[in-house]
This record gives C-alpha cells, structure tokens and sequence, in this order.
C-alpha cells in the first residue's frame, strides 16, 4: 500500500538573487498580509524590494543562500527509512513543500499525483500550530490539490507541541547541555507573532508555551533550571508578543549569566537560528557583558524527533478528532478559534 506524507516548511533562497522574489512570496500571502490582492501585491512588492539588501546580507553570513532545503531533505529522508522500517508492508514515500520558495505545492502535487498513493498525509514541519506558517501551508496545499484534481484520501497532522518524543528530543539535548553549568539562564526563543494575531484567535503563543512547560517539567524533575520563554524576529512598528529574546540577552547578559539559547519552534536550521541566533544575538550578548553563550542545535534529524515525526503518521488514529484532522490529545482553549480543532 502506497503512502504519501507531504512535510511543510517555510523555505528560503538559493541564492542572492532570489531574495526578493522568496521575499515577495513571503509578504504575497494573505495569512501575512491580511488585504485584498489589489492591495496586497503591490505592497508586497515594495516591502520585498525594500528589505532585499538587509536580507541578503543576513544570507551572505551563511555563504550565499538558505540551507533550509537540504536540511528538510534530510528530514524527509530519515523520516521516509523510519516509517517504512517501522511498518514493512507499506510504501512510505516523504515529499517537501515549501510555502516561500521551491518545491511549492504546485510542484509536489505533481510529483505525488504520479506516485499514486491510497493516503495522503500532511505533517508541517511547525509543532507548533498558528495561521500565518501551518495554516498558510496547508490552506494553500488544499486549493492546489483541488485545482489538480488530487483526489486522495487526505489526513491532516495539524501540530504536536506536546508530544512525549518531540519534548524529550528537546530535553535531552538541553541536560546535555546544561550539566555541570553554574550561573546560567536557559532562554527558549520562538518566532515572533503580531499581538493582533493572537487577540484574533491564533493558539500559537498558547502552544509554544505547553511546549516550554512540559520540557521544564522532564528538566527539573531533579533540580531548578532558571528559564524563560522569549520570541525573536519582530520587524515593523506594529506590536510584538514578548518579552523580545534581544531585551532578554540584554538583562541577562549584565548579570554575567552564561546564556543558553534553545530553539523551541524551529526544528530546522535557517537564517533565524544560524544568523539572528548564532551571530546577531551572541555578538548583542558579548556586548553587554556576557561571557559564554551557547546555542543549542535545532531538532534536525535528531532520532527521537524522527521518531516523533514516524508515530504520529504512523498512530494517528489515536488523536482523530474528525475523518480529515488529527490533533494533540491536549486541546487549545476555547478562545483560540484559529485552531483547527476550534474553526
């Protein structure tokens, strides 16, 4: 029996001279820019040209363009060996979406439409769920289908920011990191929202911080980390949900706190940990102080994450809640309404 399972990432440049086109996309999307399309594109344009030479700095720092899409391959190729080392009499086949740049949608479901599969499954790359990254993705991988009759039965993995393996990835990475440290603070960083977005409904601010609680409850279980939840990235004059992780290193780095930063919600590699994280931020943090900075790796490949990734495929029928969607067992509040299980 032939299984396609389609991961969702946000994707990035190859190269200089796509920066602002993968920009433009980004900005192009109505989950971004909340406007009509007579309204949206040509301000996408302008903010896409005007952030291109500040973008293609960021991506020099890393040798020209974003590693995101072999990381994902990566990704999808552990994945692929565990499911079908893991259920034998199945065809596992791990395909890539990008939603900002290629493989898109239009170009995978072609690729899935030729390998035929019984089942389709969608698992973005985003354990933790908001409109504006999973929503996005899967919104726009739906209407692409559409358009090119994929007809397949379609079963939707819409976050698991709870999940026993996805928090003990992270947990383990963290002790290792964290033995025989004394004075140090342990920062989760996530990405940015606009307030607005989560006052509308988004769970993802909710989520990151289930996520938080329950890797502090497997860290401290034999002694007290001190920690806190921060989000990075903010751009604009509109306002961010916080505390910003650049206030925090600030605060933490005149205390002469070793810093200890963990990528909560990415499991890829990109820009945003290699640069803001590993560059920016650790040359903010010398320079107010700080001594040692430590960046803890994103998930990658990292077994117990791959397991996660193949178990939730691979049980899903444990966390149905419709014939299409399968969610954590640990719902949102009611008061979330962009979630998926709420909408």
């Amino acid at each position: 029996m032939k299984k396609a399972v389609i991961l969702f990432n946000l994707g990035g440049p190859d190269n200089l001279d796509n920066v602002e086109p993968f920009l433009f996309n980004l900005f192009n999307d109505s989950a971004i820019l909340n406007l009509p399309l007579f309204l949206r594109y040509p301000l996408a344009k302008i903010i896409s040209k005007k952030r291109t030479p500040v973008a293609k700095d960021i991506y020099r720092e890393i040798g020209g363009s974003s590693p995101i899409l072999k990381t994902t391959q990566d990704q999808a190729n552990s994945l692929e060996k565990s499911l079908n080392t893991k259920q034998k009499d199945s065809n596992y086949r791990v395909f890539i979406t990008m939603r900002c740049w290629h493989p898109r949608a239009s170009e995978t479901v072609k690729l899935v439409k030729d390998f035929n599969p019984s089942e389709i499954i969608l698992l973005p790359l985003y354990p933790q769920y908001s409109a504006a990254t999973s929503g996005s993705s899967l919104s726009e991988w739906e209407e692409i289908a559409d358009k090119n009759d994929l007809k397949i039965n379609t079963k939707i993995i819409c976050c698991y920011p709870q999940d026993t393996k996805f928090i003990k990835a992270h947990s383990n990475l963290i002790k290792d990191k964290i033995k025989g440290l004394q004075n140090f603070k342990l920062i989760f960083s996530a990405h940015g929202l606009p307030e607005k977005n989560i006052k509308k409904g988004d769970p993802y601010q909710w989520q990151v911080e289930q996520s938080v609680k329950k890797i502090m409850e497997e860290i401290n279980e034999k002694s007290s980390v001190d920690y806190i939840l921060s989000y990075q990235s903010r751009v604009g004059p509109i306002k961010w949900i916080g505390p910003s992780t650049e206030d925090i290193i600030i605060k933490n780095s005149n205390l002469k706190k070793h810093l200890v930063i963990v990528p909560i919600a990415f499991v890829s590699e990109h820009s945003e940990t290699l640069v803001e994280l590993d560059i920016k931020y650790e040359k903010l943090a010398k320079k107010n102080g700080c001594e040692n900075y430590t960046r803890i790796e994103a998930l990658g490949i990292n077994e117990d994450f791959i397991d996660c990734l193949s178990d939730l495929i691979l049980y899903k029928e444990d966390h149905k809640f419709t014939d299409s969607l399968y969610s954590p067992q640990n719902k949102c509040p009611s008061n979330y309404i962009k979630c998926p299980c709420l909408s």
